[in-house]
Formats: structure tokens, sequence, C-alpha cells
């Protein structure tokens, strides 16, 4: 038996990825006929008592689907996907915070570029000043990421058959 919770690449009509589905939820699209299976994995099949399916890879929707511009808010969680995890002054994994590189009383924001994931030691120790004041480096840069990147690292391991719609080959 296979997993059934495992990603499915969806791509809406003119081939661009919107989202990654379950293959139980990929399942019900293509059965509705409102998508059609573009890759499968050929050394899975799913069984039922009746009938033999493909296992889905990568489905496009029939129809459009027009979405606005697809902004990915700055959130606790997406702030420590987008940092990998790691506190971006010490690079250790643990007892992660969001600290403001401006801190908010000097008028810093809730932004992508003044965000970053910080451990609660170094957190602490920043305190109230800016990084260059704290003598603290960043490990990385800040940045606002784009859909298609926070959509392709977010979805774990990229099989081969995504590679070509996430614009990685």
């Amino acid at each position: 038996m296979f997993n059934l919770n495992s990603n499915v690449l969806v791509l809406n009509q003119d081939y661009q990825p919107l989202s990654v589905c379950s293959v139980q939820k990929s399942l019900v699209l293509l059965f509705l006929e409102k998508a059609e299976l573009l890759h499968d994995v050929p050394e899975k099949v799913i069984n039922t008592v009746r009938a033999e399916f493909e296992y889905p890879s990568v489905i496009r929707l029939k129809r459009y689907i027009r979405l606005p511009y697809q902004e990915i808010t700055p959130t606790r969680r997406n702030i420590l996907r987008r940092d990998k995890m790691r506190c971006q002054y010490c690079g250790k994994p643990q007892e992660l915070t969001v600290d403001h590189i401006l801190p908010r009383s000097r008028g810093g924001q809730d932004t992508w570029v003044n965000l970053t994931t910080a451990c609660t030691k170094c957190n602490q120790k920043k305190g109230n000043r800016t990084p260059e004041e704290a003598g603290m480096p960043l490990k990385h840069k800040p940045y606002k990421p784009h859909h298609i990147s926070f959509l392709r690292d977010g979805a774990g391991t990229i099989s081969q058959e995504w590679k070509p719609y996430l614009y990685m080959i």
C-alpha cells in the first residue's frame, strides 16, 4: 500500500505551478475530470476492488484558475521555513524565535526583509539593537521569497517530473 498523502504538483491550465496537494486530492480531481494526469510514478499503482489507477506526480487543471498576485505572508511559520529552521546569527536549530532586525521600538516593520530567525539566546543578546550595533552579523540576508521558489522549497523532495515546471532545469 502506498501513501496517499504524498505530494503531487498541481499546475494551472497554462502550466504555471499553483500548489502541491496529496495523492488522494489529486485522484479526486482526476476522477471528477477537473484535471488531467501529466506525469505518473511508473513503479507505483493504486489498486481498488474494480480498477487500477496510475499514481500521479504532476496534474494540470482543465480550467484556468484566476488568482490574484500570490503574496506570501511573513508569518512566523513562513519566516522559519525561509530561514531553513536555523538561527541566522549563530546557525543553531534550537529554541527559535522571530527577530526584528530593526527593532519595532525603533520603527521596524513586520516585513520579509526586517524579520529573521533567531535562537532565544541570540535574540536576548541582540536586544533592542541592530545586528551591526550588537556586533552580530547575519549569516544570510533576509529576502522576500517568490511564490514558485517557496512552493519548490516547501515541497521537500522534488521529483524529476516536477523540475521543468518549477524552473529547475
